[in-house]
């Protein structure tokens, strides 16, 4: 597979990234070996998480797969912070002392010394975004952290907080966002993609099977194995079960049998 630098670091990724937010909940250990193993074999070298994935389930299999199926130093771990639950409500908190305490219980449940990238996974309205940066510098300079990153941020806010950490201020400098983008989402082309080509930031694109749908799974219906027909996840695949989608994943289907090739690979060559 492909490796390609990230932004403005020397970081080497894979063209694709292997996500593990189902990991510890819908994917028990057995079927998360299997897509670790495939996606190895294929090349690949970039593993994303977060804190909140399965409540930290998602890290504590990653971390009970490295030095067993692979070598730290073979991988580059990524990793995000700043959404806990909080007497069962979904809370954004990045605050430093919120952060820096996700940061180590990522690095515990991982096993790990440090992570590769270190993301901040949603904009915060509620926290002065200087505090939020300083837990990144503080992040890098710890060790605990080789890289860091922003998830989900509009374009405003990716500029805003890449010129505010700009590396010239002795700051550690944002080499990434993560966003969805896919044939059903492309909201990242009004200001996010323009803002990361003018500023040299990677752009990471989350979902760009658009939730799975892209596929053609849900052509005839939610299948009973899939992410649509779980209790944890049917409210994220809904958005895109509608006839709009519908129109564009039957454009994918006539796409992919005239060219020989699956809908996943037809989507997945549009986002690259």
């Amino acid at each position: 597979m492909e490796l390609r630098t990230l932004g403005r670091s020397g970081v080497r990724i894979s063209r694709l990234g292997l996500g593990t937010m189902t990991w510890g909940r819908d994917t028990d250990e057995h079927e998360a070996a299997d897509q670790l193993r495939s996606f190895l074999d294929a090349g690949g070298n970039f593993i994303d998480t977060a804190a909140i994935y399965g409540d930290g389930d998602a890290e504590r299999v990653l971390g009970g797969f490295l030095g067993v199926m692979i070598n730290r130093d073979d991988v580059v771990i990524a990793t995000k912070a700043g959404i806990a639950i909080r007497n069962g409500e979904r809370k954004i908190d990045n605050s430093r002392t919120s952060l820096l305490a996700d940061l180590d219980r990522s690095l515990t449940r991982l096993g790990v010394d440090y992570v590769d990238l270190w993301q901040i996974h949603r904009w915060d309205d509620h926290t002065p975004l200087e505090e939020t940066l300083s837990a990144m510098d503080f992040a890098v300079q710890s060790g605990k952290a080789r890289h860091v990153g922003v998830s989900n941020f509009g374009g405003w806010q990716l500029a805003r907080s890449v010129t505010l950490q700009n590396p010239i201020f002795g700051k550690s400098p944002i080499i990434s966002t993560q966003n969805e983008y896919s044939l059903l989402n492309r909201n990242s082309e009004r200001e996010v993609l323009p803002a990361c080509n003018a500023m040299n930031i990677g752009f990471l694109a989350w979902s760009p099977l658009a939730r799975g749908v892209l596929t053609g799974k849900y052509r005839n219906g939610t299948p009973s194995d899939s992410r649509g027909a779980s209790p944890h996840f049917s409210s994220f695949i809904e958005p895109y079960l509608n006839n709009s989608a519908q129109r564009i994943v039957d454009a994918v289907m006539v796409a992919a049998d005239g060219l020989g090739l699956s809908p996943l690979e037809v989507a997945l060559s549009w986002v690259r």
